[in-house]
């Protein structure tokens, strides 16, 4: 298990040298328009799209490359899921209580979110979630896995200007990608579905509805269907020292087990800057308040955010 956990850090420690070398980080001074990003969300096998959010386009603008407002800004923006601000956020998740050795298992997402401006009314939000998986032995006789997961990546149109009321919101559709390097780590179907998010910003506040519903339409007949509905109501406070603290419910229902799985996530997240690139740092506890009887019972997640103001 060392091994595979070495295997993940090199993978998010490796990134930010890829990233440097693709993407050119303009001055943080630079004002950040446009509509924000949806990303938290996830969904390997449990079809969940986990949090990162980025989505306002009326968030305000950046005010001081080195300053607080600015750093607040972005963790404003972050809070909303369709925000035009290119994002590589690296989510590692750990949870435990599967089978019943009560085995660990361990998931890096990398989850890209990249705007792209339709016209000058509208911003299509990429989201793509990439699975780097460990799971570890669930009995006696069955061997731990460690690959990749199914790719979920979700499209959302989203205007760039909020409703006369200060909503913001976004609708698309999303794909399930049968990528699994394993039968165990993968449903072995490909999926589709409508995705949605609706969020208001205030005073510091962000809440709001983030949901999806995945069906199969093909692949491994001998797999079961995918027909499953996520559900991520949140809530966040951001402060003006760009600190963000929050809950959210990641709630997954599976339609052909007739099975909830509801994590509860606790988080604080920090933004900080090495040098011109600003990076978000977030941290947090789960519970799960309902799961399948040889699923998990708790978990924490630590996730690193690489932003790109344009």
């Amino acid at each position: 298990m060392r091994n595979h956990i070495w295997c993940m850090f090199a993978v998010v420690m490796a990134a930010p040298l890829v990233l440097a070398q693709m993407t050119s980080v303009t001055e943080t001074g630079t004002s950040l328009s446009g509509s924000a990003l949806l990303s938290k969300l996830d969904v390997p096998v449990d079809l969940s799209l986990r949090p990162q959010f980025m989505m306002n386009a009326a968030a305000p603008e950046v005010k001081e490359a080195g300053g607080d407002a600015g750093a607040a800004d972005l963790a404003k923006k972050l809070s909303n899921p369709v925000a035009s601000l290119i994002s590589v956020p690296f989510q590692f998740n750990y949870d435990e209580g599967f089978g019943p050795k009560d085995a660990g298992k361990l998931l890096l997402n990398i989850q890209p979110v990249i705007p792209v401006a339709l016209d000058k009314d509208w911003n299509l939000i990429i989201r793509t979630i990439v699975p780097v998986i460990y799971q570890d032995s669930l009995a006696d006789g069955i061997d731990s896995k460690f690959g990749l997961g199914d790719v979920v990546q979700s499209f959302f149109f989203s205007p760039k200007e909020p409703t006369a009321g200060g909503w913001i919101w976004g609708v698309g559709p999303v794909f399930l990608w049968p990528t699994a390097t394993d039968d165990a780590l993968g449903s072995g179907k490909w999926g589709a579905g409508p995705t949605g998010l609706i969020l208001k910003q205030e005073n510091g506040w962000t809440y709001g509805l983030l949901a999806n519903h995945i069906w199969s339409y093909a692949g491994d007949s001998d797999r079961s269907e995918v027909n499953a509905t996520f559900l991520q109501p949140f809530l966040s406070y951001t402060f003006p020292t760009a600190t963000t603290i929050g809950i959210n419910t990641e709630s997954t229902y599976d339609w052909t087990g007739h099975q909830w799985t509801v994590p509860l996530n606790v988080f604080v997240n920090q933004i900080v800057k090495f040098g011109k690139q600003p990076v978000q740092f977030a941290i947090g506890p789960r519970y799960y308040l309902e799961s399948p009887d040889d699923g998990p019972e708790w978990g924490v997640r630590f996730t690193m955010v690489f932003l790109f103001p344009k």
